[in-house]
């Protein structure tokens, strides 16, 4: 009868072995240099703007092509069937002069929440649509429709000038401190107007102000205090 050797006598080797403490840091992206981890983000940035630009002006031009039926979308204050419409809502656009203001300030916006990565963006995101979408369903006014970009760009620039104070990041406060100088007259959106939905604006920013609250994805990387060499 054949005999075999003992398993024990097979030595399958640690693929960390060749490398003391484990594998290289360089395959995790926290391991990245300042310069590399920078180019990172930026392209990060670049493309959750581009892709929201995209598919606002892509839903615009079907709406014209379509003779602006899809405004039918947006939000019907207090009606059960137009609940869902809070997340189609910020899509539509009633004419090139509204979109292209949302736009203009969106950029800014959405690229400064970028730097921080996709999971804060879609967090954010998803946060100042939900709260401004159900705060504008609930008191919006019976028998109005809201529709536009407005309310989730209030809540991304509302968001950017509170962040800093719960992250105790004092470049994030001077971001929101810059901002917040520079949008100023945005504040006036927060006025009942007719024809302007200000509902939407107002419960777009309580949106940002939670999200700076509560998410967490956005904390700033905070490097370990240098140790200095202790003498011999």
């Amino acid at each position: 009868m054949p005999r075999y050797p003992d398993r024990s006598a097979f030595h399958i080797p640690d693929p960390g072995s060749a490398f003391p403490g484990g594998l290289p840091a360089a395959a995790t992206p926290s391991a990245l240099s300042p310069v590399a981890a920078g180019r990172v983000r930026l392209r990060t940035a670049v493309r959750l703007t581009l892709g929201w630009v995209i598919a606002i002006w892509v839903v615009f031009l079907a709406n014209l092509l379509s003779g602006g039926h899809l405004n039918s979308f947006g939000i019907h204050p207090l009606d059960p069937a137009f609940l869902p419409a809070i997340l189609s809502s910020p899509f539509l656009h009633a004419g090139f002069g509204h979109i292209t203001g949302n736009t203009t300030i969106g950029v800014v916006a959405a690229f400064l929440i970028g730097l921080s990565g996709r999971r804060t963006f879609f967090e954010v995101t998803v946060i100042c649509m939900v709260i401004g979408g159900l705060g504008t369903w609930l008191l919006g006014g019976v028998g109005t429709n809201h529709i536009g970009a407005s309310g989730l760009v209030y809540g991304w620039m509302s968001y950017l000038m509170v962040r800093g104070f719960y992250n105790r990041s004092l470049g994030q406060i001077l971001v929101g401190v810059i901002l917040l100088f520079s949008f100023s007259g945005m504040i006036y959106g927060f006025l009942p107007q007719a024809g302007l939905s200000w509902q939407g604006h107002l419960f777009g920013a309580v949106g940002g102000v939670v999200a700076g609250a509560t998410i967490r994805s956005d904390d700033p990387v905070r490097r370990p205090p240098r140790t200095g060499r202790g003498l011999p």
